[in-house]
């Protein structure tokens, strides 16, 4: 397609119920030594976690899932080596457990509260509007 492909190699055992450290780390030294470009271990959480993997993925860049709501801010993790950020499908699911509990509130309750401090739509487009901007 005439551009640059960052080849990110997944080791998978946090989030598919085998969540073991060593076993993590050889798999991301082995997609390291094999050419990817950038390591990810879905499902790690801890500093302790998140430092042994990047540690043993030097010196490529480590990506990070940030799935759920934790201590950890943007800061820290780059503090911990960390590279990239994803979020997955976390934005998605803000979105729609909002939606749930305004449609339950709306259902079962026959009340509107959950619909405050929305945004209004002209701030909305607005943000779109200035997003395209940039483009």
């Amino acid at each position: 397609m005439g551009g640059d492909v960052v080849f990110t190699a997944r080791s998978e055992g946090f989030v598919r119920g085998r969540p073991d450290l060593e076993e993590t780390v050889r798999r991301l030294k082995a997609f390291a030594a094999a050419g990817a470009d950038c390591l990810y271990a879905p499902g790690i959480k801890t500093r302790e976690q998140i430092a042994a993997v990047v540690k043993a993925s030097a010196p490529k860049p480590v990506n990070f899932l940030m799935a759920t709501a934790t201590d950890l801010t943007v800061k820290d993790l780059a503090e911990l080596g960390v590279r990239r950020i994803s979020l997955g499908g976390t934005l998605a699911r803000v979105a729609w457990t909002a939606v749930i509990r305004a449609a339950r509130d709306i259902a079962t309750a026959g009340k509107f509260d959950s619909l405050a401090g929305t945004m209004a739509n002209s701030e909305l487009n607005a943000f779109f509007h200035e997003d395209m901007k940039k483009r």
